[in-house]
C-alpha cells in the first residue's frame, strides 16, 4: 500500500512539473480552454510569456511553448473574439520575468 501512495504522490508531482505545453485549435469545440488577449495587463487573469524552447517553459507559471501538433499538447486553447466569451484573459509579456498569474483563482484552468 505505502508502494502505492508513492509511486501515486510522483506521478501527480510529475504532471505538477510539466511543461506548459500549448495547441491553438480552430474551433471552439475542441478546446479545454477559451482565451481572450487582452489590450493591457491590468486586464488579464495571466500574463504569457511565449518561449522558445519546450526545455524553458515552467509548470503552471504563464510560461508557454505552442507545440504544432495537438497530440503534443499540455492544454488546448481557443482564441475567442470577444472577452464575454473566455475562460482566461492573457496578456503576452515581452520578458520572462514578467510572466505569472493575476487571478490566482483560475489557476485550475492550466492544471
Amino acid at each position: 500500500m505505502k508502494t502505492a501512495s508513492v509511486i501515486l504522490l510522483l506521478t501527480l508531482f510529475s504532471f505538477a512539473l510539466k511543461a506548459q505545453k500549448i495547441y491553438s485549435v480552430q474551433y471552439e469545440s475542441q478546446a479545454d480552454i477559451k482565451v481572450f488577449v487582452v489590450k493591457y495587463e491590468s486586464q488579464a487573469d495571466l500574463k504569457v510569456y511565449k518561449v522558445d524552447y519546450e526545455s524553458r517553459s515552467k509548470g503552471n507559471e504563464g510560461l508557454w511553448f505552442f507545440v504544432k501538433y495537438e497530440s503534443q499538447a499540455h492544454k488546448k486553447i481557443y482564441f475567442v473574439e470577444y472577452e464575454s466569451q473566455a475562460d482566461l484573459k492573457i496578456y503576452f509579456v515581452k520578458y520572462e520575468s514578467r510572466a505569472g498569474w493575476i487571478n490566482k483563482s483560475l489557476m485550475h484552468l492550466l492544471y
